[in-house]
């Protein structure tokens, strides 16, 4: 009769067996130490608190905090618990050296100018200009006659509205004074502040055919880490392929453009500058 009592060997796990399972402890461990920055971010906070809000133990989250403090990621104060530490702003100083704008926007301005076949340009303020860093050009058979490194006037492009949303209405009467002989057409002070006002309302601005005769377009600003607008983006085109109906068809992609650019910068929304952006589904009237 076959004996049925165990052989007494002990199964060992392999050694690919142990490297996965201390792969998967040292991912988990990773992301909790994540997930404790992130808290702290919103601000100070306490270890209890902190424990509550990641679902840990004390222990555990006393452990990771210290990790993280012992590496300068985060700082603790008594009384007043843990903040973000010294290391996290000088890699944000690094990030924001490192991070080329013209090159962080590319890959968007390719995909918008693929999905609406129209011409689109990146700019940033220069001296009370609109300076053109990048274009991409359309598809239609009438071509946008730009440059990069072009200068163009900020109150009747697209791009110079989209990048003067944020600033108050005295500094708009300044530049739009300023500018008086360089823009087409006649428009008053007090039309021009307020198709500005819902501008900003709508988070998009628009070009009429005010910059040149028979183009119009749609600009988005691009914001920093902090909610700055510190550039623009715009799709132009042909008026007639630039209805009042389809500009406001692309505003949704060219705010969405901008908004992922923003992101790829550090921009989070958080800060109070994203408001006019969450508003983008306002429309503006175009006459």
């Amino acid at each position: 009769m076959r004996s049925t009592r165990p052989s007494g060997r002990l199964e060992h796990p392999s050694g690919a067996d142990e490297d996965a399972g201390r792969a998967r402890l040292g991912s988990q461990t990773l992301l909790r130490g994540l997930d404790v920055i992130d808290v702290v971010a919103e601000g100070p906070i306490k270890l209890g608190e902190l424990a509550e809000r990641l679902g840990l133990t004390r222990s555990t989250t006393h452990r990771l905090a210290s990790a993280l403090t012992a590496r300068r990621y985060l700082s603790f104060v008594p009384h007043s618990g843990y903040s973000l530490g010294p290391k996290l702003l000088e890699l944000g100083f690094r990030v924001r050296d490192e991070l080329d704008l013209p090159r962080v926007a590319a890959p968007h301005l390719e995909r918008l100018a693929l999905l609406t076949e129209d011409t689109v340009h990146l700019g940033i303020l220069d001296q009370g200009h609109v300076l053109y860093l990048d274009k991409v050009p359309g598809k239609r058979r009438i071509n946008i006659r730009s440059r990069i490194g072009e200068l163009q006037p900020v109150t009747s492009t697209g791009l110079g509205k989209a990048l003067i949303l944020d600033l108050d209405e005295d500094a708009w009467v300044e530049l739009f004074r300023a500018e008086r002989t360089q823009r087409r057409g006649e428009i008053s002070l007090q039309d021009w502040l307020e198709r500005m006002r819902r501008y900003v309302r709508a988070g998009f601005a628009f070009d009429l055919e005010e910059n040149e005769d028979q183009i119009r377009c749609v600009a988005a600003p691009v914001r920093d880490v902090a909610g700055r607008t510190i550039a623009a983006i715009s799709v132009s085109s042909a008026a007639q392929y630039m209805s009042d109906h389809r500009m406001q068809t692309l505003s949704r992609d060219v705010v969405g453009t901008a908004r992922r650019i923003s992101e790829d910068l550090g921009w989070t929304g958080r800060h109070p500058a994203a408001a006019a952006q969450a508003a983008a589904g306002d429309k503006p009237h175009t006459r």
